[in-house]
């Protein structure tokens, strides 16, 4: 057991804390992580319970989020839009009984990722990008068509990294050195692990 809540409990507690586009969102990740995690040989309720959580402290107000800053990356302080990861990882944990660290951890890094993801946390982090529910198809369906391409979890990270660098630069805003880090990093282990074959650009 990782909560000694059930997943109808957990549902009922977080559409009290949530707007109901956030809550519909956090249902279709839920949605899309049980099903990569079918398809990649992760723990389901793992992902089930990951996904549905991990915008749990989305809708605090940014004043309120300030009150986790301790448990934010420096880079993560450039923009408000990431503080929701750390703290939600601490409240999924305070407020939702969750005792899985690999849970919190991916609730943790489903923003800005981090080098060495496990499955479990690259499920999420995609799952967020990808579900049909809320996000617009023109994103959604460029990461999606890469993972189903290439039947690549990295591969659909950096998809989405390449995107969401490109926006950041287009509109003139601060980029995270750990993103960038991460994406360094998964572009050269997937270049690598996949030399006869077409390299990611």
């Amino acid at each position: 057991m990782y909560t000694k809540y059930s997943i109808e409990e957990i549902k009922n507690k977080l559409k009290k804390c949530l707007s109901p586009e956030r809550y519909n969102h956090s249902l279709g990740v839920m949605e899309k992580a049980v099903q990569l995690a079918e398809q990649f040989g992760c723990d389901v309720e793992k992902a089930q319970i990951a996904g549905l959580l991990h915008d749990c402290a989305k809708c605090i107000s940014n004043e309120e989020l300030k009150q986790y800053e301790s448990y934010f990356e420096e880079c993560e302080k450039l923009s408000f839009k990431t503080w929701h990861a750390p703290a939600g990882a601490y409240i999924a944990k305070r407020d939702y009984d969750i005792n899985n660290e690999e849970i919190l951890s991916s609730i943790r890094w489903h923003t800005i990722g981090k080098i060495n993801m496990t499955v479990l946390e690259k499920i999420i982090f995609i799952a967020d990008k990808i579900e049909e529910r809320t996000r617009e198809p023109e994103f959604r369906e460029k990461i999606a068509g890469t993972l189903e391409e290439t039947n690549s979890l990295d591969a659909a990270m950096l998809k989405s990294f390449k995107i969401t660098i490109k926006s950041l630069l287009k509109r003139e805003l601060p980029i995270c050195f750990q993103t960038i880090e991460v994406y360094n990093y998964l572009l050269e282990n997937y270049n690598k692990c996949n030399h006869n074959k077409q390299r990611f650009v």
